[in-house]
């Protein structure tokens, strides 16, 4: 008896159809409007609707402290009223930030939001979102929920390639992932470090990884590691385990 040919889940037509129709309308957005500000006031309404159920607009009252919670939410939703990790980074190049900032923020917000974990969608959206941050985004990539950027403007990911949950890739000093890698859930990819006597010392160091190399989930790649085409690193089950 021969394997049956397993059909890839999708959502009912319908959602699938507005799902797709949200996909083109923000890669377009992100496509005509470059500007930090007009991106983080597109990321602000978008989020909006994600966490808050209605659209922006409105004055807050700022005056009555039962509401500074509401308040604290509703701000936090702007780009504009967060800092995010990257900008306390020294070797950060402010305009590359600015640029992405609210587009890293829209990738982790949506990722916590009540529908980061559709499956279908979630992996759509990274991989549009991808194509407005990354040095360099390929065809065929799949991104899971959670994973973690620095910057994302130094980041490169080839065809293919397969990235599961939890994932941190630290592009600091250059990433790039060849054809068809797969990356375990919560692992590890730097490409910086610190002196082990300066914390604030940093080297920046970049990190390959090649075509079809597999890194295991909960491994670490130290910065300035080249792993080699079809390369092993950590540990995997026995295929008869």
């Amino acid at each position: 008896m021969g394997i049956p040919v397993q059909i890839a889940p999708h959502p009912a037509p319908e959602a699938e159809e507005i799902y797709r129709r949200w996909i083109v309308f923000l890669d377009e957005e992100f496509t005509r409007h470059k500007s930090p500000a007009r991106r983080a006031e597109i990321v602000r309404d978008q989020l909006y609707q994600l966490y808050l159920g209605r659209p922006h607009g409105g004055k807050l009252n700022l005056t009555l402290t039962s509401e500074l919670p509401g308040n604290v939410v509703s701000l936090s939703l702007d780009p504009e009223n967060v800092t995010i990790e990257a900008e306390h980074y020294a070797d950060a190049e402010p305009e590359k930030v600015a640029e992405r900032k609210p587009l890293l923020w829209f990738w982790q917000m949506f990722d916590r939001s009540p529908v980061g974990l559709n499956h279908w969608l979630g992996l759509r959206f990274r991989c549009m979102l991808g194509r407005h941050i990354f040095l360099r985004m390929g065809s065929g990539v799949r991104i899971y929920h959670g994973v973690d950027l620095t910057y994302g403007y130094n980041l490169s990911i080839g065809n293919g390639v397969t990235i599961h949950q939890r994932a941190l890739l630290s592009d600091r000093g250059g990433l790039t992932i060849g054809d068809n890698v797969v990356i375990g859930s919560f692992s590890r990819i730097f490409s910086h470090s610190h002196d082990a006597h300066d914390h604030e010392k940093v080297t920046l160091r970049p990190t390959t990884i090649g075509a079809g190399a597999r890194i295991a989930s909960h491994a670490i790649v130290l910065a300035g590691r080249n792993v080699a085409a079809g390369q092993a690193v950590g540990t995997f089950p026995l295929d008869d385990d």
